[in-house]
């Protein structure tokens, strides 16, 4: 895994990214009504690390995603977790498909 330190620094700029509250209990994914094991949990440790890589490597995960908050309303460290997706979005339009944020 190559940790790639402006990826940090774009995820951090953003308000709205709070995965460093998640305490990787699996509450999500096993609430996750697509059961898309590696949201949000591995996912975010992806980005808190720094993978780049590892975190475009699943672009189709992070647009399967419904946004239903249901991991979102059960997280006991109360992550915004929908939230974080959104941004992981975002970033992907940006930053891979060179699309504008609206």
């Amino acid at each position: 895994m190559k940790v790639d330190p402006e990826f940090l620094t774009q995820l951090h700029l953003d308000p709205e990214f709070d995965a460093r509250m998640c305490m990787n209990c699996g509450t999500c994914t096993a609430l996750c009504p697509l059961g898309v094991e590696l949201l949000p949990r591995r996912l975010f440790r992806y980005a808190l690390l720094g993978a780049r890589e590892e975190v475009l490597g699943n672009v189709e995960t992070i647009f399967s995603c419904l946004l239903c908050r249901l991991c979102e309303a059960n997280c006991p460290a109360g992550v915004r977790i929908a939230e974080n997706v959104r941004s992981l979005r975002v970033y992907v339009n940006r930053e891979v498909h060179g699309l504008a944020e609206a």
